[in-house]
């Protein structure tokens, strides 16, 4: 298998699993909120409700496709679109999972390894809010303009704090480059005296000050409760999509949950070791490379689909912010905080080294 079949083949399987966490995560979400609220769930379409995501996506193919007559049609179409391109793109750059072995030649599951992953990924999360602006403004409603707005200055507000915290991460590991981030936590001076748990070297236990502020940012920069204000159903009738129907409708909710999706395997990256666990190198050495890579994969996973559940029982636990709230934390806490811990993670580097 040369390089880039094996590459188109990886783009395919990203593209789909992509859809799919992003579509079983609306039945989860509704699970999760029957079990928190003692009622049943979806439960009428396959068993527990399984084929529910496959009802609603049918509903939003059939429903009429409506535009606003004074609507900017061109960029009223192009708003969605622009959230679920941004939404997928940003996962080409992550690596989920160790290598597998083909042949003889190792493959790394990733699709393109850049030096400057951690950088791509918050530009294009940066880029992602104009889908929103452009899809509130094009709709000529205000109820979606003043949704629109609201993402814009959240979005803006929140990625300071969010790339603050980042920097404690990359002067940590000197690099860029998420593979890098990633094997930088196979091992370590934490774990380094107990062979089998190799692999357990994560950010997390060095900079928890800067995975708190990038976790409270990543759930301000998906628009997930309690950062909701700029769909929020009580004062703007869902905001910035409500001219939107049909599919059109649908790619926004996917792309947000899509969202969650990279946004969970993200901090995976970045704080909780990727596709590393307990005696992965061990496992190497004893089973070989795709037995590594494979479970490096369930690995990858199983972190990333905690993260979700962890965002959706965050929504149905807390009340929704109000917008001076919303501002407050993120300018006058989230924002002094990172700049607090970069400044110690800095003097610490410079007293100890890496």
């Amino acid at each position: 298998m040369d390089l880039l079949t094996f590459k188109l083949i990886l783009v395919l399987a990203l593209f789909l699993l992509s859809l799919t966490i992003a579509a079983y995560s609306t039945w989860a979400e509704r699970k999760v909120a029957s079990i928190m609220q003692d009622r049943i769930g979806p439960n009428r379409a396959g068993p527990f409700g399984l084929l529910q995501p496959l009802a609603d996506g049918g509903k939003f193919f059939f429903k009429e496709d409506f535009t606003p007559a004074n609507a900017e049609k061109f960029l009223f179409v192009l708003g969605p679109a622009l959230v679920m391109f941004i939404s997928l793109i940003t996962g080409a750059v992550i690596p989920w999972g160790k290598t597998l072995n083909f042949g003889g030649v190792s493959y790394d599951l990733q699709v393109a390894n850049i030096d400057v992953g951690v950088l791509f990924i918050i530009g294009m999360a940066s880029i992602g809010v104009y889908g929103i602006m452009i899809g509130g403004w094009a709709s000529n409603n205000k109820y979606s303009l003043l949704g629109a707005i609201r993402a814009s200055s959240q979005m803006i507000s929140y990625e300071l704090a969010m790339g603050l915290a980042l920097l404690s991460i990359i002067m940590m590991t000197g690099s860029l480059d998420l593979k890098e981030i990633t094997e930088s936590q196979t091992t370590g001076k934490l774990w380094g005296f107990i062979p089998w748990v190799s692999g357990l070297n994560w950010n997390i236990f060095y900079q928890p000050i800067a995975f708190l502020v990038f976790f409270v940012a990543a759930l301000a920069e998906t628009n997930r409760h309690p950062f909701d204000l700029p769909e929020c159903e009580s004062e703007l009738v869902t905001g910035y999509s409500t001219e939107y129907s049909s599919m059109k409708l649908g790619l926004y909710m996917f792309g947000e949950y899509v969202n969650m999706f990279i946004s969970n395997a993200f901090m995976v990256v970045l704080f909780f070791g990727g596709y590393n666990y307990p005696g992965i190198e061990w496992v190497t050495q004893h089973w070989g490379e795709n037995m590594a890579g494979i479970l490096s994969i369930v690995a990858f996973l199983s972190k990333t689909v905690i993260g979700i559940l962890i965002f959706m029982w965050i929504r149905w636990t807390l009340p929704r912010f109000r917008y001076d709230q919303l501002m407050h934390l993120g300018w006058k806490t989230l924002i002094p905080m990172a700049l607090v811990n970069l400044l110690i993670t800095g003097a610490v580097i410079l007293a100890f080294g890496n």
